[in-house]
Protein backbone atom coordinates (compact mmCIF):
# COMPACT_ATOMS: atom_id res chain seq x y z
CA UNK A 1 0.00 0.00 0.00
CA UNK A 2 1.35 3.19 -1.62
CA UNK A 3 2.11 6.42 0.87
CA UNK A 4 -0.78 8.26 -0.27
CA UNK A 5 -3.38 5.87 0.46
CA UNK A 6 -2.21 5.51 3.80
CA UNK A 7 -2.35 9.17 4.27
CA UNK A 8 -5.96 8.43 2.71
CA UNK A 9 -6.81 5.93 4.94
CA UNK A 10 -5.78 8.21 8.22
CA UNK A 11 -8.04 10.80 7.51
CA UNK A 12 -10.88 8.61 6.77
CA UNK A 13 -9.92 7.43 10.58
CA UNK A 14 -9.80 10.84 11.76
CA UNK A 15 -12.69 12.16 9.91
CA UNK A 16 -15.59 10.74 12.66
CA UNK A 17 -14.07 12.82 15.66
CA UNK A 18 -13.38 15.73 14.02
CA UNK A 19 -17.00 15.79 12.55
CA UNK A 20 -18.51 15.36 16.14
CA UNK A 21 -16.07 17.91 18.01
CA UNK A 22 -18.41 21.28 18.92
CA UNK A 23 -18.09 24.10 20.78
CA UNK A 24 -19.75 25.55 23.93
CA UNK A 25 -20.40 28.80 25.34
CA UNK A 26 -19.76 29.33 28.74
CA UNK A 27 -20.40 31.85 31.07
CA UNK A 28 -17.51 32.04 33.83
CA UNK A 29 -17.32 34.03 37.30
CA UNK A 30 -14.51 36.36 37.24
CA UNK A 31 -12.85 34.42 40.07
CA UNK A 32 -12.39 31.33 38.13
CA UNK A 33 -10.65 32.82 35.18
CA UNK A 34 -7.58 31.04 35.80
CA UNK A 35 -8.25 27.36 36.48
CA UNK A 36 -11.02 27.44 33.90
CA UNK A 37 -8.21 28.68 31.25
CA UNK A 38 -6.53 25.16 32.16
CA UNK A 39 -9.40 23.08 32.35
CA UNK A 40 -11.13 24.50 28.82
CA UNK A 41 -7.31 23.31 27.20
CA UNK A 42 -6.87 20.07 28.91
CA UNK A 43 -10.38 19.52 27.51
CA UNK A 44 -9.79 20.56 23.79
CA UNK A 45 -7.29 17.97 24.25
CA UNK A 46 -9.33 15.56 25.69
CA UNK A 47 -12.66 15.33 23.59
CA UNK A 48 -11.98 17.98 20.59
CA UNK A 49 -14.36 19.99 22.31
CA UNK A 50 -13.55 23.71 22.62
CA UNK A 51 -15.19 25.76 25.35
CA UNK A 52 -16.02 29.37 24.31
CA UNK A 53 -15.32 31.38 27.08
CA UNK A 54 -16.48 34.33 28.99
CA UNK A 55 -15.59 36.20 32.29
CA UNK A 56 -17.80 38.57 34.37
CA UNK A 57 -19.22 38.71 37.51
CA UNK A 58 -22.28 36.07 38.37
CA UNK A 59 -24.87 38.64 39.04
CA UNK A 60 -24.02 40.75 35.46
CA UNK A 61 -24.25 36.54 33.93
CA UNK A 62 -27.30 36.04 35.49
CA UNK A 63 -29.06 39.10 34.52
CA UNK A 64 -28.15 38.72 30.79
CA UNK A 65 -29.11 35.16 30.90
CA UNK A 66 -32.23 36.36 31.76
CA UNK A 67 -32.56 38.35 28.81
CA UNK A 68 -31.70 35.87 26.55
CA UNK A 69 -28.06 35.43 26.36
CA UNK A 70 -26.60 32.61 24.47
CA UNK A 71 -24.79 30.97 26.74
CA UNK A 72 -25.03 27.01 27.00
CA UNK A 73 -23.09 26.81 31.04
CA UNK A 74 -23.11 29.01 33.48
CA UNK A 75 -20.40 28.80 36.49
CA UNK A 76 -21.30 30.89 38.96
CA UNK A 77 -19.39 32.19 41.75
CA UNK A 78 -22.03 30.82 44.34
CA UNK A 79 -25.56 28.77 44.24
CA UNK A 80 -27.99 31.41 44.52
CA UNK A 81 -27.61 32.61 40.81
CA UNK A 82 -27.96 28.91 39.20
CA UNK A 83 -30.61 28.18 41.80
CA UNK A 84 -32.66 31.02 40.87
CA UNK A 85 -32.15 30.34 37.30
CA UNK A 86 -33.71 26.35 37.53
CA UNK A 87 -36.79 27.95 39.26
CA UNK A 88 -37.10 30.12 36.12
CA UNK A 89 -36.96 27.10 34.03
CA UNK A 90 -33.90 28.48 32.58
CA UNK A 91 -31.65 25.08 33.71
CA UNK A 92 -31.81 21.79 32.63
CA UNK A 93 -33.24 19.78 35.41
CA UNK A 94 -30.85 17.79 37.54
CA UNK A 95 -27.62 19.51 35.77
CA UNK A 96 -26.66 21.64 38.88
CA UNK A 97 -23.81 21.01 40.85
CA UNK A 98 -20.81 22.21 43.00
CA UNK A 99 -17.59 22.51 40.90
CA UNK A 100 -15.30 24.36 43.72
CA UNK A 101 -15.48 25.66 47.02
CA UNK A 102 -14.13 29.22 47.13
CA UNK A 103 -11.66 30.94 49.24
CA UNK A 104 -10.49 34.22 49.60
CA UNK A 105 -7.38 36.51 50.25
CA UNK A 106 -6.02 39.59 50.88
CA UNK A 107 -3.54 40.62 49.10
CA UNK A 108 -1.08 43.48 48.11
CA UNK A 109 1.41 43.85 45.18
CA UNK A 110 3.66 45.33 48.25
CA UNK A 111 5.28 41.72 49.30
CA UNK A 112 6.01 43.76 52.53
CA UNK A 113 2.31 45.06 53.66
CA UNK A 114 0.45 42.01 54.68
CA UNK A 115 1.58 39.78 57.50
CA UNK A 116 0.27 36.50 58.64
CA UNK A 117 -2.14 37.96 60.51
CA UNK A 118 -3.12 40.76 58.45
CA UNK A 119 -2.60 43.30 61.07
CA UNK A 120 -2.19 46.17 58.68
CA UNK A 121 -6.13 46.00 58.55
CA UNK A 122 -6.32 47.02 62.32
CA UNK A 123 -3.41 49.62 62.13
CA UNK A 124 -4.83 51.36 59.00
CA UNK A 125 -1.79 51.88 57.10
CA UNK A 126 -3.18 52.16 54.03
CA UNK A 127 -5.21 54.23 51.88
CA UNK A 128 -7.73 52.36 49.83
CA UNK A 129 -8.96 48.62 50.37
CA UNK A 130 -10.74 47.13 46.60
CA UNK A 131 -13.19 44.26 47.39
CA UNK A 132 -16.22 43.13 44.57
CA UNK A 133 -19.48 44.64 44.06
CA UNK A 134 -21.41 42.45 47.09
CA UNK A 135 -24.63 42.98 45.28
CA UNK A 136 -22.70 41.45 42.44
CA UNK A 137 -20.18 39.69 43.26
CA UNK A 138 -20.09 36.62 46.06
CA UNK A 139 -16.42 37.38 46.76
CA UNK A 140 -17.27 40.82 47.62
CA UNK A 141 -20.23 39.85 50.04
CA UNK A 142 -17.17 37.28 51.82
CA UNK A 143 -15.46 40.45 51.98
CA UNK A 144 -17.65 42.45 53.77
CA UNK A 145 -18.88 39.82 56.03
CA UNK A 146 -14.96 39.34 56.63
CA UNK A 147 -14.96 43.03 57.71
CA UNK A 148 -17.76 42.30 59.98
CA UNK A 149 -16.29 39.28 61.89
CA UNK A 150 -13.01 40.74 62.65
CA UNK A 151 -14.89 44.34 63.89
CA UNK A 152 -13.43 46.58 61.12
CA UNK A 153 -16.45 47.39 58.94
CA UNK A 154 -17.27 50.55 60.15
CA UNK A 155 -13.30 51.91 60.91
CA UNK A 156 -12.71 51.10 56.78
CA UNK A 157 -15.88 52.00 55.08
CA UNK A 158 -14.27 55.34 53.57
CA UNK A 159 -11.12 53.14 52.07
CA UNK A 160 -13.46 50.42 50.25
CA UNK A 161 -13.26 51.22 46.57
CA UNK A 162 -15.88 48.62 44.88
CA UNK A 163 -14.98 46.65 41.58
CA UNK A 164 -17.99 45.55 39.20
CA UNK A 165 -16.25 42.37 40.05
CA UNK A 166 -13.27 39.82 41.73
CA UNK A 167 -11.35 40.49 38.82
CA UNK A 168 -11.36 44.03 38.90
CA UNK A 169 -10.87 44.59 42.63
CA UNK A 170 -8.09 42.19 41.60
CA UNK A 171 -6.25 44.98 39.02
CA UNK A 172 -7.13 48.35 41.31
CA UNK A 173 -4.56 46.33 43.78
CA UNK A 174 -2.31 45.16 40.86
CA UNK A 175 -2.12 48.37 39.12
CA UNK A 176 -1.48 50.61 42.58
CA UNK A 177 -4.80 52.18 42.70
CA UNK A 178 -5.72 50.38 46.32
CA UNK A 179 -2.68 49.57 48.36
CA UNK A 180 -4.43 46.05 49.10
CA UNK A 181 -7.44 44.09 48.80
CA UNK A 182 -9.83 41.20 49.51
CA UNK A 183 -9.57 38.86 46.29
CA UNK A 184 -10.07 35.23 45.40
CA UNK A 185 -7.14 33.26 46.55
CA UNK A 186 -7.51 31.79 42.84
CA UNK A 187 -5.85 35.06 41.49
CA UNK A 188 -3.02 34.90 43.70
CA UNK A 189 -2.22 31.37 44.55
CA UNK A 190 -0.74 28.65 42.47
CA UNK A 191 0.88 25.19 44.07
CA UNK A 192 0.88 26.26 47.49
CA UNK A 193 1.82 29.67 47.57
CA UNK A 194 1.30 33.16 46.73
CA UNK A 195 2.57 34.00 43.37
CA UNK A 196 3.59 37.46 44.26
CA UNK A 197 3.10 40.53 47.06
CA UNK A 198 1.85 39.33 49.84
CA UNK A 199 -1.59 38.25 51.35
CA UNK A 200 -3.09 36.51 53.79
CA UNK A 201 -5.63 33.33 53.40
CA UNK A 202 -8.93 34.40 54.78
CA UNK A 203 -9.97 31.89 57.83
CA UNK A 204 -13.25 29.90 56.28
CA UNK A 205 -15.14 30.95 59.91
CA UNK A 206 -15.06 34.79 58.72
CA UNK A 207 -17.69 34.34 56.00
CA UNK A 208 -20.17 31.98 54.89
CA UNK A 209 -19.18 29.14 52.58
CA UNK A 210 -18.56 30.29 48.83
CA UNK A 211 -19.99 27.35 46.91
CA UNK A 212 -20.06 27.79 43.49
CA UNK A 213 -22.14 25.91 41.53
CA UNK A 214 -22.63 25.10 37.78
CA UNK A 215 -26.11 24.52 35.42
CA UNK A 216 -26.29 23.11 31.62
CA UNK A 217 -28.70 25.88 30.56
CA UNK A 218 -31.49 25.22 28.44
CA UNK A 219 -29.37 26.55 25.34
CA UNK A 220 -27.34 24.05 25.87
CA UNK A 221 -29.72 20.91 26.46
CA UNK A 222 -28.91 19.15 23.09
CA UNK A 223 -25.27 20.32 23.14
CA UNK A 224 -22.95 17.07 23.12
CA UNK A 225 -20.02 20.07 24.11
CA UNK A 226 -22.00 21.28 27.01
CA UNK A 227 -22.65 17.98 28.43
CA UNK A 228 -19.09 17.09 27.98
CA UNK A 229 -17.44 19.95 29.54
CA UNK A 230 -19.78 19.47 32.89
CA UNK A 231 -18.71 15.93 32.83
CA UNK A 232 -14.55 17.17 32.16
CA UNK A 233 -14.94 19.26 35.44
CA UNK A 234 -16.16 16.71 37.65
CA UNK A 235 -13.16 14.46 36.37
CA UNK A 236 -10.11 14.13 38.54
CA UNK A 237 -7.95 16.11 35.84
CA UNK A 238 -9.84 18.64 36.31
CA UNK A 239 -10.06 18.77 39.96
CA UNK A 240 -6.74 18.47 40.14
CA UNK A 241 -6.41 21.96 38.28
CA UNK A 242 -8.78 23.58 41.01
CA UNK A 243 -6.88 22.51 43.85
CA UNK A 244 -3.89 23.74 42.54
CA UNK A 245 -5.23 27.18 42.20
CA UNK A 246 -6.01 27.08 45.84
CA UNK A 247 -10.28 26.04 45.68
CA UNK A 248 -11.34 22.91 47.53
CA UNK A 249 -13.28 20.62 45.84
CA UNK A 250 -16.41 18.75 46.78
CA UNK A 251 -16.66 14.80 47.04
CA UNK A 252 -16.65 13.13 44.11
CA UNK A 253 -20.63 13.71 42.70
CA UNK A 254 -21.68 11.35 39.88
Amino acid sequence: MNVKHWTTCALLLLLPASLQAGEVSVAVAANFSAPMKVIAEQFQVATGHRAILSFGSSGKFYAQIKNGAPYQVFLSADQAKPQALANDGMVVSGSRFTYALGALALWSADKNLIDESAAVLKTGNFRKLAIANPRLAPYGNAALETLDALGLRTALSASLVRGENIAQAYQFVGSGNAELGFVALSQVWQDGEIRQGSGWKVPGDLHSPIRQDAVLLLKGRRSAAAGALLAFLKSEQARDVIKRFGYRTPERQG
